[in-house]
């Protein structure tokens, strides 16, 4: 499964319309956390990507959106419910342990 790379114009039809489980990771360009944190994120949705729809949202680009969904600071992996972002873990709190413990909650 690949990641749906979204931008200002997909994110709300794709994530705030979508239906079911959707995991969006917000990174920056220059945020080096955000590079650390992204083949992770790929590796859980190639696992668990017929469960939850996974996106990602460049903010550097769609800085709006970001301020839109609250987004401080970076990385953040957010899960949404039918349109509402119901989970999210920021910066330091983005491990990909937690990360996958998160996306685990939701398959069940």
């Amino acid at each position: 499964m690949s990641m749906l790379e979204l931008d200002k114009k997909t994110f709300e039809p794709e994530v705030l319309q979508g239906e079911g489980t959707i995991l969006v990771d917000f990174y920056g360009e220059g945020c080096v956390p955000c590079q650390a944190l992204m083949p992770h994120v790929h590796g859980f949705a190639d696992v668990y990507g017929d469960k939850i729809k996974f996106c990602a949202l460049n903010t550097t680009a769609a800085r709006r959106v970001a301020i839109g969904q609250q987004i401080m600071g970076l990385p953040v992996i957010a899960i949404y419910q039918n349109g509402e972002k119901v989970e999210e873990l920021v910066k330091d709190d983005a491990t990909p342990e937690a990360v996958e413990a998160m996306i685990k909650k939701y398959c069940e």
